[in-house]
C-alpha cells in the first residue's frame, strides 16, 4: 500500500459530505482528497454519494460526475479515458492505478481517492510531475547514432530486435510505479526510479541506437540506478502489467557484462 505525504505543517481533516439525490437506491460513496494552497486551509477528505444507476462503471466516470454535477471545484487530470495517456494516475484505495481503467466494482465499500503519493500536490488530485519528467529527459529518450543514415531507407530493424522492445515501449509514463517505490520516496532527487529506468533500458536494447556505452556510463551511479532494492512495488502496481524491476535488473546485468569484457 502506498503512503501519502501531506503538505508541510498540515493535518488531514474531515471535509464536506454531499448526499445522493433523494430516491437513489444504488448508492456508492467516494472519499476524495481535497487541498487548495490558495486558501491556506488544511487538506481534507470530502465525501460524495453518487447514484450508480446514473454513472459509468469506472472510477474516472465517478470523478467526472462529481466535477460536472456535484462539485465543480474538484481538480484533477484526465485525457484519453483509454489507459493510454497516463494523465489520470491516482492512488485509489491505497494502490496507484489509472482512474479510467479501474472499475468501481473492484471494491464493495467506499472508494478513497488520493493523488499519487510522495509528490508535491499542486491542487486536489493533481501532483507536481516536474522532477519526474526532468529525470525522463535526462536519459535522452531518443535514438542517438554515430553513423550517417542509409541513403535510400530508414534505419531498419529486424523482427527479433523489434521484439526486444515489447514490454518497454508500452510504458505510458503515468508514474504509478515510481511513486509506489519506497526507494524513490527517499531519494527522488537522485534515484531515477522504475519508470525512467525502464525507459532507459528501452533505448539500451534498441538495435538502432549507437550510444550504448555513453548511456551505461550515465547510469553507473550509486543513486541513479543502484537505489533499487527489488521491493517489487513497481511491478505490482503497474496498470499496464509491465515489469520495471526486470528492466532494472537487465541494466545491472549489462553493466556487469561490460566490466567482464
Amino acid at each position: 500500500m502506498a503512503e501519502f505525504t501531506l503538505p508541510k505543517n498540515s493535518v488531514l481533516t474531515k471535509g464536506l459530505t454531499f448526499k445522493a439525490p433523494e430516491g437513489a437506491k444504488n448508492i456508492r460513496r467516494f472519499e476524495v482528497y481535497r487541498w487548495d494552497p490558495d486558501t491556506g486551509e488544511n487538506p481534507r477528505i470530502d465525501s460524495y454519494e453518487l447514484d450508480m444507476d446514473h454513472c459509468g462503471p469506472m472510477v474516472l466516470d465517478a470523478i467526472l460526475k462529481i466535477k460536472n454535477e456535484v462539485d465543480s471545484t474538484l481538480t484533477f487530470r484526465r485525457s484519453c479515458r483509454e489507459g493510454v495517456c497516463g494523465s489520470c494516475a491516482m492512488n485509489i484505495n491505497g494502490k496507484n492505478t489509472l482512474a479510467c481503467t479501474k472499475a468501481i466494482d473492484f471494491h464493495p465499500g467506499a472508494i478513497r481517492i488520493f493523488p499519487l503519493p510522495h509528490l508535491p500536490v499542486i491542487k486536489d488530485l493533481v501532483p507536481d510531475m516536474s522532477n519526474f519528467f526532468a529525470q525522463y529527459a535526462s536519459i535522452k529518450p531518443w535514438i542517438e547514432t554515430q553513423t550517417p543514415p542509409p541513403a535510400d531507407s530508414e534505419r531498419l530493424q529486424g523482427k527479433k530486435d523489434r521484439e526486444k522492445l515489447d514490454g518497454l515501449y508500452d510504458c505510458i509514463l503515468c508514474a504509478c510505479c515510481s511513486t509506489s517505490c519506497p526507494s524513490y520516496w527517499w531519494n527522488s532527487e537522485r534515484y531515477l526510479g522504475p519508470a525512467v529506468l525502464l525507459q532507459a533500458y528501452r533505448w539500451l536494447v534498441d538495435s538502432r541506437d549507437e550510444n550504448t556505452g555513453e548511456r551505461l556510463d550515465d547510469l553507473e551511479d550509486p543513486f541513479k540506478l543502484y537505489r533499487c532494492h527489488t521491493i517489487m512495488n513497481c511491478t505490482d502496481t503497474c496498470p499496464k502489467d509491465l515489469n520495471p524491476a526486470k528492466a532494472i535488473a537487465e541494466i545491472k546485468k549489462l553493466l556487469v557484462q561490460r566490466k567482464l569484457g
